[in-house]
């Protein structure tokens, strides 16, 4: 709205900022208050013009700027924060002739939108959601019942038993994905590069724990779907350690579903009946860097 006494404080809800027009009328009665005594949000960000001629000074901030607060509903982003007066004395240092104020401002914005994916592709693929470009993928690892129905509820385990893991990624908004698991690594403390530590998976989605003689451990073929992927690893303890806990790190990434699997993204399991190393999916000699070691970097 135009400003005007009777509408003392006007709102420009740009793109990525927010501009606040304030008469110095603020009350109506004639009588201008002082620009130094405006401030805008919580971080007291002061006005950055004046027009003198028009009695109005001038705020301009970005939407995260100034102590503002982000609210989501369902259909719009809501940036709010406030615009304060705070009378200080004058002449007399014991009196002020206004009452502080506060006025809430806030600037709505749509969360549904067509937006364009050309400069972007292959990453994303159309979708109608603003928002979606912003989030994070969100990746889980977690502890399953045998027969991958539920989630475990006890996290204890024999010797001689089996770790049934299943890592998932959900990727609304995305393009299809694949997940893969680059390393597993276990270790005595919450820090993966702490000592002694045991990598169960490594060079990019190779599950070497199956590679020893005593193991049955390998990923589970095929995959329920492409943004999951279960693995079975035969429980362990570190020699000569008598605590009865580990920690279990993994490197969880995903890659375009309609692209091929590859020395990269990969995951391969050893066969001991053909002595041979065999993906989840993809041609067999992807897998062949697992045996010598020298698979391309990854991360």
């Amino acid at each position: 709205r135009a400003v005007a006494p009777l509408h003392p404080v006007a709102v420009q809800c740009q793109e990525a900022q927010l501009v606040v027009t304030v008469h110095r009328d603020l009350f109506g009665t004639g009588r201008l208050v002082r620009a130094g005594d405006l401030s805008l949000g919580s971080a007291s960000c002061l006005p950055v013009s004046q027009n003198p001629a028009e009695g109005t000074v001038t705020f301009v901030a970005g939407l995260h700027e100034c102590g503002s607060t982000l609210q989501m509903t369902p259909d719009s982003l809501i940036y709010k924060t406030s615009l304060s007066y705070k009378p200080t004395p004058s002449g007399n240092l014991v009196i002020v002739r206004t009452n502080p104020v506060v006025v809430p401002v806030e600037c709505h914005y749509p969360r549904k939108s067509n937006v364009s994916s050309k400069a972007i592709q292959p990453t994303w693929a159309p979708f109608r959601s603003t928002l979606s470009a912003e989030e994070r993928l969100m990746f889980s690892l977690r502890l399953m019942n045998d027969d991958w129905s539920t989630e475990r509820v006890s996290n204890g385990f024999q010797l001689g038993e089996s770790l049934h893991l299943q890592a998932d990624v959900s990727s609304e908004g995305h393009i299809p994905l694949r997940l893969f698991v680059d390393d597993c690594v276990a270790t005595l403390s919450p820090d993966r590069n702490s000592s002694p530590r045991y990598a169960f998976i490594d060079l990019g989605g190779c599950l070497v724990d199956g590679r020893a003689d005593d193991t049955t451990s390998a990923f589970i073929s095929p995959r329920p779907r492409q943004e999951t992927l279960q693995f079975v690893v035969d429980v362990f303890k570190f020699a000569g350690d008598d605590r009865n806990l580990i920690y279990i790190t993994c490197h969880l990434k995903v890659f375009p579903a309609d692209q091929a699997p590859n020395p990269r993204n990969k995951a391969c399991s050893f066969n001991k009946a053909s002595s041979l190393w065999a993906p989840v999916e993809g041609t067999g000699d992807i897998c062949s860097c697992c045996e010598t070691g020298n698979c391309p970097l990854y991360g």
